[in-house]
């Protein structure tokens, strides 16, 4: 998250940022410093930092939106992130079919952008994103915007049922050992951190979210167990 990035930074320790999976053996990006870097005031730095990188010599990435078509390179514009090269995943073991398309792009799961320069950087996960009346809501985003507020250990944002705008957000929080962060301040906090229309339409903390063996938020629990779920202001209603 960028405010962990920032608190870092802060107290001089060295940063990296990189990404990859199993299938791209396994680094396809990894950050580094641009000439600049010392010309950069500190919030352009951690911009920098949060970016995940360019990739080696060999590995190209392209976005493509949902109508199939390349993304331009202008920083904001996010699809579905592909990835291709010579050392990319072409087939699983044992499958009978390439994992790849036909010019051997290798669909990642991500979402994300790429910025003129080429460096990429992830918005989410293609499964894990909100969409709400026919628009992207990057939960990672929300996710790092709320872990900034003071009193929160940990956020989760989901995207459950609603019958305008097929789904809203849903953020799950759980608070730090004697706060008393309460939902309106949660979504004040959030007020100039994330659009307006990003802001979640309920905030429930829970004592715990659920964890993978690495540590990380498991989403798919989440989406199971908030599947059938009904925000209070339709319940309201």
């Amino acid at each position: 998250p960028r405010s962990m990035i920032e608190r870092l930074m802060k107290n001089g320790i060295r940063v990296a940022h990189a990404w990859g999976m199993t299938e791209t053996s396994p680094i396809g990006t990894a950050g580094s410093l641009p000439a600049n870097w010392d010309e950069l005031s500190f919030d352009e730095q951690v911009d920098v930092i949060c970016k995940q990188g360019r990739p080696p010599f060999g590995v190209e990435l392209r976005v493509i939106d949902e109508d199939g078509n390349v993304a331009p390179r202008d920083g904001t514009t996010s699809g579905t992130l592909e990835i291709r090269g010579p050392w990319i995943i072409k087939r699983y073991y044992r499958a009978d079919e390439d994992a790849v398309e036909d010019d051997g792009w290798f669909d990642t799961g991500d979402v994300a952008v790429l910025h003129p320069d080429g460096t990429m950087q992830i918005t989410d996960r293609a499964k894990d994103v909100i969409k709400s009346g026919g628009e992207w809501i990057s939960s990672i985003e929300l996710e790092n915007a709320a872990v900034g507020c003071p009193g929160v250990a940990e956020a989760a944002a989901v995207g459950v049922y609603h019958p305008k705008w097929d789904e809203r957000p849903l953020l799950l929080v759980v608070r730090k050992p004697d706060s008393d962060v309460s939902e309106a301040d949660m979504i004040a906090y959030l007020g100039d951190k994330v659009a307006k229309w990003w802001l979640p339409d309920e905030v429930k903390f829970v004592e715990e979210l659920p964890h993978t063996a690495t540590g990380k938020i498991l989403k798919r629990s989440l989406r199971e167990e908030y599947k059938d779920y009904k925000l209070k202001s339709l319940a309201d209603a």
